[in-house]
């Protein structure tokens, strides 16, 4: 279902239990730092942020949203474009989106340095903490810890396996949601800086036991602007356009 509000809740799918903490969960920003700039000013308060894999590829703006998930994130995971540039392979993305991973990735191989791209390498493919009575597993794409597989909210349950979690945050599809599978809840933020299910920022938040989502608008054309000033080839920045815009 597209959510056209700003908040969307669900209460037949909180898990309350006592809890005061508001936590910040974004995923896929894709170097999209304008995006991030308003989902920060959107949220607010926050004690935690929960990062959910790829702040590279896309975008034009790789060193600010690193450096923003390095010093700021809490607890983050790896994500396959993370992955890719990391280690100099494939990111295994869908074929209507590979020709513009590759090249932004090649761009933005040249404008980290050495520590950024060895952060990129230790990024964990799932943490599993405990935060206030309840448990979290963090991944990617599954909660097997492939950081490619495409699972929507339908099938992303099949994957789950015990001891269950009480919430399994993932990111990876750019698209958001929030599912229950018996006792646990999943959650996709939805992306930063690439929806794929509309032209906003999307994130969500854990505030006393229950998950909200929320999509913004966001200064799309200072990404653009961004873009248009890139070496990128012409046909690829014109086409990240059409992406950035939903078109």
């Amino acid at each position: 279902m597209l959510i056209i509000s700003r908040r969307f809740f669900s209460p037949a799918l909180s898990f309350k239990k006592e809890i005061s903490m508001k936590i910040l969960i974004i995923s896929d920003i894709h170097a999209n730092y304008p995006a991030l700039e308003a989902v920060l000013k959107d949220v607010g308060r926050y004690d935690k942020i929960f990062f959910l894999g790829d702040v590279v590829d896309y975008g034009p703006n790789p060193k600010k949203c690193l450096n923003f998930v390095m010093n700021n994130a809490d607890y983050y995971v790896r994500g396959n474009h993370d992955n890719a540039l990391g280690y100099d392979t494939d990111c295994n993305s869908m074929n209507s989106f590979r020709k513009y991973s590759i090249q932004t990735r090649k761009w933005h191989k040249t404008l980290l340095n050495n520590n950024e791209i060895k952060f990129l390498r230790s990024m964990p493919k799932i943490e599993k903490l405990h935060l206030d009575n309840n448990s979290f597993l963090l991944t990617h794409a599954s909660p097997d810890g492939d950081i490619s597989k495409y699972l929507d909210q339908n099938e992303i349950g099949k994957e789950l396996k015990e001891p269950y979690s009480d919430f399994v945050m993932v990111g990876h599809t750019h698209i958001q949601y929030k599912t229950s599978v018996g006792k646990t809840l999943i959650v996709n933020p939805g992306s930063v800086g690439l929806a794929r299910d509309g032209a906003q920022a999307c994130y969500s938040v854990y505030e006393n036991g229950t998950i909200f989502l929320y999509r913004i608008e966001y200064d799309v054309q200072k990404t653009i602007s961004d873009l248009m000033q890139s070496p990128l080839p012409e046909e690829i920045k014109k086409g990240l356009i059409n992406v950035l815009l939903n078109h």
